[in-house]
């Protein structure tokens, strides 16, 4: 069974928030609710997230106090920020929101389609580093576990996992030529890059084991 993404959803109104769980329902992913900048603080300290979604204008702290929180932790520091702002200031306001962390920043009332479209793809994202992550921790539990079954085995389990890491890096090459085929945001492609470059290291670290092609001490793709 895949677990769904976590998306958390930010905003002092629970009228809006009511609204944002109605748009993103149809992704069909665990959507949290803060009403607060401190109460999503307090949820990023415990869950991992694929995306936030943030309002910016909030009593106490406000959306960029909020994200620049976030931005300060390591744990949370690269989660993708999408700003939701029912007010608009012009170029400096826009570029206090990207120069805060956001990957998008976007204008009430927003059209939910738009909004659906661009969570759907760094969940994908969010979805396609954490196979990443787990291909990788196996490999490692492999390598560094019981020393007799690795003797046994080794062809077998490489094949097992090179196949596992070609059919992620598949969703991955399909991924990245849909976000060119849509002209998607400049920050989701340059994850998707991100992640192709990670899938690249442990394709590579696979390669290394291979018998005949030198040492095994290969290094892993945190």
């Amino acid at each position: 069974m895949v677990q769904k993404a976590k998306i958390l959803l930010v905003d002092d109104r629970p009228e809006n928030l009511l609204a944002l769980e109605a748009i993103l329902s149809a992704l069909d992913q665990t959507l949290v609710r803060a009403s607060s900048g401190e109460e999503a603080l307090k949820a990023l300290l415990t869950d991992d997230f694929a995306v936030i979604l943030l309002d910016v204008q909030m009593p106490g702290m406000d959306g960029f106090e909020t994200a620049a929180h976030i931005k300060r932790r390591e744990r949370t520091r690269d989660i993708p920020i999408i700003f939701l702002t029912a007010i608009n200031h012009g170029p400096h306001h826009t570029f206090r929101g990207y120069a805060a962390g956001a990957v998008d920043y976007i204008s009430k009332p927003f059209d939910p389609w738009v909004l659906r479209a661009k969570v759907s793809v760094f969940v994908e994202l969010y979805m396609k580093n954490c196979k990443l992550r787990e291909q990788a921790a196996l490999l490692r539990f492999q390598l560094e576990g019981d020393g007799a079954d690795h003797e046994n085995e080794p062809a077998g389990l490489l094949a097992e996992l090179s196949a596992r890491l070609a059919a992620v890096e598949e969703q991955a090459e399909a991924l990245s030529k849909q976000l060119d085929d849509e002209s998607a945001d400049a920050a989701a492609v340059a994850t998707a890059a991100h992640l192709e470059r990670k899938l690249t290291g442990l394709r590579r670290a696979l390669d290394a084991l291979e018998p005949g092609t030198g040492s095994g001490a290969a290094t892993l793709p945190s």
